[in-house]
């Protein structure tokens, strides 16, 4: 196979060149900032307000509500049934949006502050271990449960750090370890 280009050697096919210094430098600044605790946090925010928003949508589809129970909410207090097909759908589908957007923000809320929380403690421990989840996950349900007092914090924290141990246990079992090992 002849070579196209006038300077060309005895092969077409050139060696992969070293990247350049700047592509090493954007690469390593894009590294600092993905390792930063706030961007963390906010990719953590954005990705559980998606994973909520569709989880919602999802379970508000599933809902079990009877369409011959008089709702309040309707025009007239009718039936749903009684309504004309395109009301009965602007109803459905408000009722799936409202449902869907609570659902996305509790999981954006829930999934900023675990994140935010757990790279605080792993960088003031200096260590990625599994308890940093479980101290993380403590101190999210104790964070979630702070309005309803100190019992309800107490059990918050329980019942997330136990949820984080398991989830992190699972994460780092051995096969996991030596299939996605942590830098």
């Amino acid at each position: 196979m002849a070579c196209l280009r006038k300077k060309c050697s005895k092969s077409c096919w050139s060696a992969p060149r070293p990247p350049d210094s700047q592509f090493i430098l954007t690469r390593l600044q894009m590294k600092s900032v993905m390792e930063s605790c706030p961007a963390k946090s906010v990719m953590a925010t954005v990705m559980g307000g998606a994973l909520g928003g569709m989880f919602g949508l999802f379970m508000s589809s599933m809902r079990y509500d009877t369409p011959l129970a008089a709702n309040p909410n309707l025009p007239g207090g009718k039936a749903l049934v009684d309504l004309p097909m395109r009301e009965q759908l602007r109803h459905g589908l408000r009722d799936m949006g409202k449902a869907s957007l609570s659902s996305a923000k509790n999981f954006a809320y829930l999934g900023g502050v675990f994140s935010g929380v757990e790279c605080c403690i792993e960088s003031l421990r200096g260590k990625n271990d599994i308890w940093n989840g479980v101290m993380g996950g403590g101190l999210t349900g104790g964070i979630l449960a702070r309005k309803q007092g100190p019992g309800a914090m107490l059990f918050g924290a329980a019942g997330f750090a136990a949820f984080s141990y398991g989830i992190e246990w699972y994460m780092r079992s051995p096969d996991n370890e030596r299939r996605y090992p942590v830098e």
